[in-house]
């Protein structure tokens, strides 16, 4: 079963199309990050999904029902952050944690509930209005976890984070996504979206315009990443050995270096093992990927013609590949 499926969904404001003809399926068990420009329409989906408004034309269905007709059962079994969440400065933690669970008529218990998000019992004991951003946002996710959903549902959650906050926050989705439970987050922060996602939807003014892995998406836009090794001999002796590898295509040689472009992942580690194999000697390596950026850059503007890299080390390189320098 998808936890997630639209067909056709449409949202019009007046002359705006806030989301246009969208048709999305997000599998049962997945993290699914949803991305797009501020303004490009994801929140407005997710209030239709919630039935927080109601789309203009076409239909959602949300863990097998119909978000407009069956809100009611889906309403327990999703939990939901929404976007710019704040708490009630002086109620503490727990406080909140155990509302969420009156409200809900939950049998969870608070203090694991808090312990799952990482706030202490001293945490707990504390007004909320003395949390940090960071803080705030745990607490939040704590009182969406409340009654253990089969849906997790965020809204720019690592909004206004700093970088140890959206780490914290890729902990929590990670550890419920262990649980089995499917997670839909939109977001633009485009470096939590890689670290933790399944596959990734672009939308961009209202319209849907990929749906694939991280590594899909570089593949499908022609993102090949820059394989550059130093060897101990020279590299034009090295260079029919590098080309003859599958996924292998520009082999160039200058020197002791070789520099191919990769266009299946799997050749980085062919290509190590055919060189050490021909007896080249590899004393270094980089890979320098498409980044998330110019992928997004490309599928919202159009323009990805200076890519920016992402570059692994060579003893990343090393365990993947299983090669020693």
């Amino acid at each position: 079963m998808s936890a997630i499926e639209t067909s056709g969904l449409t949202k019009e404001y007046g002359d705006l199309t806030a989301v246009d003809d969208l048709d999305l399926t997000v599998d049962d068990g997945e993290v699914f990050g949803f991305l797009g420009p501020n303004g490009a329409g994801k929140s407005t989906t997710i209030n239709m999904l919630l039935d927080f408004t109601r789309p203009t034309a076409g239909s959602a269905t949300v863990l097998g029902y119909d978000a407009q007709t069956e809100a009611d059962e889906i309403s327990p079994r999703v939990g939901v952050l929404p976007e710019g969440f704040d708490v009630y400065p002086r109620l503490s933690g727990r406080r909140h944690i155990e509302f969420a669970i009156e409200t809900k008529d939950a049998g969870d218990d608070p203090d694991e509930i808090l312990e799952r998000v990482g706030l202490s019992a001293d945490d707990a004991a504390r007004p909320a209005g003395d949390y940090s951003k960071g803080m705030r946002q745990r607490l939040a996710t704590g009182m969406a976890l409340v009654g253990d959903p089969d849906l997790l549902i965020m809204d720019e959650p690592s909004s206004g984070l700093d970088p140890h906050g959206i780490r914290e926050m890729q902990d929590l989705v990670r550890s419920e996504a262990e649980r089995g439970t499917t997670v839909f987050f939109s977001s633009h922060i485009l470096e939590h979206v890689e670290a933790v996602c399944d596959r990734v939807g672009v939308l961009n003014e209202g319209e849907l315009v990929a749906v694939d892995t991280i590594e899909g998406l570089r593949e499908e836009l022609g993102g090949g990443a820059t394989l550059t090794l130093t060897l101990g001999g020279p590299a034009v002796e090295r260079r029919a050995v590098a080309d003859g590898v599958p996924g292998i295509t520009d082999v160039t040689a200058s020197g002791r270096t070789l520099e191919c472009t990769i266009t299946d992942s799997t050749a980085k580690a062919g290509v190590v093992t055919a060189l050490a194999d021909a007896g080249a000697t590899i004393e270094d390596l980089r890979l320098e990927e498409v980044s998330l950026e110019s992928l997004f850059t490309a599928l919202t503007n159009g323009d990805a013609s200076e890519p920016a890299a992402n570059a692994e080390t060579p003893e990343t390189l090393e365990a993947e590949t299983g090669v020693a320098r």
